[in-house]
């Protein structure tokens, strides 16, 4: 079992950058694939960045695609997600979720353990 806590939501203006980290409790975590996602008021759950288990492969949406770099520390069970030149559409409540194989996905109903989420906000 895999419990996971992510930290670093708030609220920021347009074009303001935030940090994101989620971190996961067990031994297997630096074998677990690893994702961000997002939901917005009225709208689905949508993949945001993945990264593979020792952080080689790495995976974005497009709409978050060189503004929003994932990276993780195996050594503190931990995953980021930097997010850069903020925009109003990023407004969501910030999921971090663990799959248990080593690759990322783009798929919700591929990852295993899902955190509690935390609010981001963006105004304009």
């Amino acid at each position: 079992q895999v419990q996971l806590v992510e930290s670093g939501g708030g609220l920021v203006q347009a074009g303001d950058s935030l940090s994101l980290s989620c971190a996961a409790s067990g031994r297997t975590f630096s074998s677990y694939a690893m994702g961000w996602f997002r939901q917005a008021p009225g709208k689905q759950r949508e993949f945001v960045a993945g990264i593979s288990w020792n952080g080689g492969i790495t995976y974005y949406a497009d709409s978050v695609k060189g503004r929003f770099p994932i990276s993780r520390d195996n050594a503190k069970n931990t995953v980021y997600l930097q997010m850069n030149s903020l925009k109003p559409e990023d407004t969501a409540v910030y999921y971090c979720a663990a799959r248990r194989v080593p690759g990322p996905s783009g798929r919700i109903y591929e990852y295993n353990y899902w955190g509690q989420g935390t609010q981001v906000t963006v105004s304009s």
